[in-house]
């Protein structure tokens, strides 16, 4: 998520022709990112220059093979489609029953979006949700699951066992596995087990598996796999990106996949908002899904970082709790997350401070392997040092 500015003048958000202290921007929490920024300017006055693993944004190039179906379909005047083309479709499909073990999918089981975070965003709203519904999502959570439920005028609830969740009124489940921030994964016991309550109560279950490429001392398991959801796909929706997988998080490159009679839904109302991925991103992402070599280097690269990060974090007395898989390791040397994120800072060090992501995270940091190899190496040798 990166740092974002606005106008605030007599024309911008708070004084705006037409605008009022209703404005939908006064639901939303506070932007948390700028509070870094006193810690990043102490970073980036390191002598040897700042160090960031704050924000997971990818830094190592885009595949050739991606890069080449982009250019090559670069002379595409005509609007795309929000469906997108029956080739791209083939590849979602492809890709899901070959890596996630999903069965039987067909066309109408997938949909391309305009990145994940503005699915997340927007789902709420476009599943018609507002005043009275509840949105629930993990106590420590990516952000933009509270943002989503507050633009709809939606409840925004948090869980640690979605199962003892209260039912009524709840319209939508948010699971996250492989967890942003911790790297906890759910097992397939624990997934089972909340498909089936969803189903009972009648709530859309909805998982983020965006890092489901990348588990380390375990191996992820999706939604969509028959031995989850039973060979159904009925009230079940898994959300899957190729900004970390494929380094396109400039792309903008996401599908969601299950539930025909909700993505059909979706379908209707995306078309009539224009939510089309450009069509030399589509021809991109057929790309990426039917190779699966440069995935396999991407991994080995994040491998590297991850254990030389993790030693040299714990030989200066961090903790590393879950992180079995995702791109981030969530340490704590168990005082508050901005203790620890000034005292990296007078390194050159920047990392992201665990409250972002709910109050149960004020005594962690999050720290992404999205560094160079040689800023990781750096960071490695000062907190070695």
């Amino acid at each position: 998520m990166a740092s974002s500015t606005g106008p605030t003048g007599p024309t911008g958000p708070t004084g705006g022709a037409g605008l009022s202290g209703s404005s939908v921007s006064a639901r939303l929490p506070v932007f948390p990112w700028d509070k870094l920024e006193p810690y990043k300017a102490a970073a980036a006055a390191h002598d040897g220059g700042i160090v960031d693993l704050s924000v997971g944004t990818p830094v190592d190039p885009v595949p050739e093979l991606i890069r080449r179906a982009l250019t090559d379909a670069a002379d595409s005047p005509g609007y795309p489609t929000v469906w997108g083309t029956a080739e791209l479709r083939d590849a979602i499909t492809g890709w899901c029953e070959r890596r996630l073990g999903a069965a039987q999918l067909t066309h109408r089981n997938v949909l391309p979006v305009v990145g994940s975070k503005e699915f997340v965003a927007w789902l709420p709203t476009q599943l018609g949700l507002g005043p009275g519904d509840r949105v629930a999502y993990p106590r420590l959570a990516y952000p933009t699951y509270e943002v989503g439920a507050r633009l709809a005028r939606a409840e925004p609830v948090v869980y640690d066992d979605p199962t003892e969740l209260d039912p009524d009124g709840l319209r939508l489940l948010w699971l996250n596995s492989p967890s942003n921030p911790t790297g906890r994964v759910l097992d397939a016991e624990q997934l089972t087990r909340t498909v089936a309550w969803a189903r009972e109560h009648g709530v859309l279950l909805v998982s983020d598996e965006c890092y489901l490429e990348l588990g380390w001392d375990t191996d992820p398991v999706s939604v969509l796999h028959p031995e989850v959801c039973g060979g159904s796909y009925e009230g079940v929706v898994a959300v899957h990106s190729l900004s970390k997988r494929s380094n396109l998080a400039g792309y903008r490159a996401a599908f969601v996949a299950g539930d025909p009679a909700v993505l059909g839904e979706l379908l209707h109302i995306r078309k009539h908002g224009g939510m089309m991925v450009p069509a030399p991103v589509q021809a991109a992402t057929v790309a990426a899904l039917g190779d699966d070599a440069h995935v396999a280097q991407q991994r080995e690269r994040y491998a590297a970082r991850r254990a030389a990060l993790r030693t040299a974090l714990e030989g200066r007395g961090f903790r590393i709790e879950h992180s079995e898989a995702s791109l981030y390791l969530w340490a704590t040397r168990d005082e508050p997350c901005w203790d620890t994120v000034g005292d990296l800072s007078k390194l050159g060090v920047l990392v992201a401070p665990g409250d972002f992501y709910g109050t149960a995270g004020e005594r962690f940091v999050r720290v992404a392997l999205t560094a160079t190899d040689e800023r990781v190496a750096a960071a490695v040798r000062r907190l070695e040092s």
